[in-house]
């Protein structure tokens, strides 16, 4: 039975472990949404995740997991006749490819195996070759611990392509890398909370261009829990087009005036630091799974090259100091592991952690 009092700690990729006074912001008095109270906080909390973003463009909040963004994004950037391209690395940019095509869309897709990186060529020579009105990326891909160059993609995208619209999944990537929204050209970019903002689940943060809300306004059949549209009219009165959960955005405020005290370059920093940190361990005791020059600074997959049985260290952790990492994900369960290291973890935290498993691995 789980002693809800006295909760593990957690460094799985998400969600990851959250501070004391984060989960205080939780319990404040509730707000009604249509009030000018929640008005305010809503306007300071979009103004400040314009600054982390370093975007004069939309910003929007949803009530849902960034999984609905996925579907958003589809439904209001790409036609029914349109076809959009799908760079897959890993489970989660495989899934973006999956809810296009639920959404009806036609898709093609540029696949390359669980590990390895998308480049600039391949999006380039794919490109190439037909007529796409989008193409979607994953920023940094939770299941492998991979970062992909969007930077150096996006250029390339501007450079060759500037009529092709740009979605970016950065669920495990926001707040933790660099991310210049307006200056990468990206049309969509969004993530949930419960990664490096590091709050409870239940709340998505996205940005969206101007120029992709134009284009929504001439696509048919958006649906409608995520029609940007809707999404921009309520954000005109500082709300939301339906109940926000209110606890969380308190939290989002409340994280959001810590990031941009700290300075967004002072956290991208403190991220790297962990990361190579943990990479450093990882090389030493077993291998990385992703390449090092793509290795991610918000989670690291570790190669199980020693044939640990990590589902066992995993509990022996959690019996012996309540605390938890992450096993791999999907096909490469028990092949990797994954140790998160963004948000409010600190280095300490991590020598502690791979101490620990240190002990187990003797």
């Amino acid at each position: 039975m789980t002693d809800w009092k006295n909760p593990p700690k957690l460094f799985i990729p998400g969600p990851v472990h959250v501070l004391p006074e984060v989960l205080e912001q939780l319990s404040r008095p509730t707000l009604g949404h249509r009030g000018k109270e929640y008005s305010q906080l809503h306007s300071e909390t979009v103004g400040m995740l314009k600054e982390i973003l370093y975007t004069q463009q939309n910003v929007f909040l949803s009530t849902s997991s960034a999984s609905g963004v996925w579907e958003g994004s589809i439904l209001n950037g790409v036609k029914m006749d349109e076809t959009v391209l799908c760079t897959m690395c890993g489970a989660f940019s495989d899934k973006y490819a999956d809810v296009a095509r639920a959404c009806g869309r036609q898709v093609e897709e540029l696949k390359v195996e669980w590990g390895q990186a998308i480049t600039p060529e391949m999006v380039d020579k794919k490109l190439a070759e037909g007529k796409y009105a989008a193409v979607t990326m994953v920023y940094n891909e939770t299941s492998t611990g991979l970062t992909n160059p969007v930077y150096e993609i996006s250029e390339m995208l501007r450079d060759k392509y500037p009529d092709i619209l740009i979605f970016v999944d950065a669920v495990s990537g926001m707040v933790g890398l660099p991310l210049h929204f307006d200056q990468l050209g990206w049309d969509v970019v969004f993530a949930s909370v419960q990664k490096a903002f590091a709050i409870p689940p239940g709340l998505a943060v996205f940005a969206v261009s101007n120029r992709l809300m134009e284009k929504s306004k001439t696509v048919p059949n958006r649906g409608y829990y995520f029609d940007f549209q809707q999404f921009a009219k309520s954000d005109a009165k500082n709300q939301t087009p339906t109940t926000p959960v209110i606890p969380h955005i308190m939290a989002l405020h409340y994280q959001c005036g810590r990031l941009l005290k700290e300075g967004m370059e002072n956290v991208w920093e403190r991220h790297k630091k962990m990361a190579e940190f943990v990479r450093g361990w990882a090389k030493e005791n077993f291998a990385l799974f992703a390449p090092e020059p793509y290795a991610s600074n918000t989670l690291t997959a570790v190669k199980n090259t020693r044939e640990i049985k990590v589902g066992e260290v995993i509990k022996a952790l959690q019996e012996k100091h309540n605390t938890v990492f992450g096993n791999g994900y999907g096909k490469i369960k028990d092949l990797t592991f994954r140790i998160a290291h963004m948000g409010d973890i600190t280095l300490d935290d991590l020598k502690e952690l791979l101490g620990w498993i240190d002990d187990e691995l003797k």
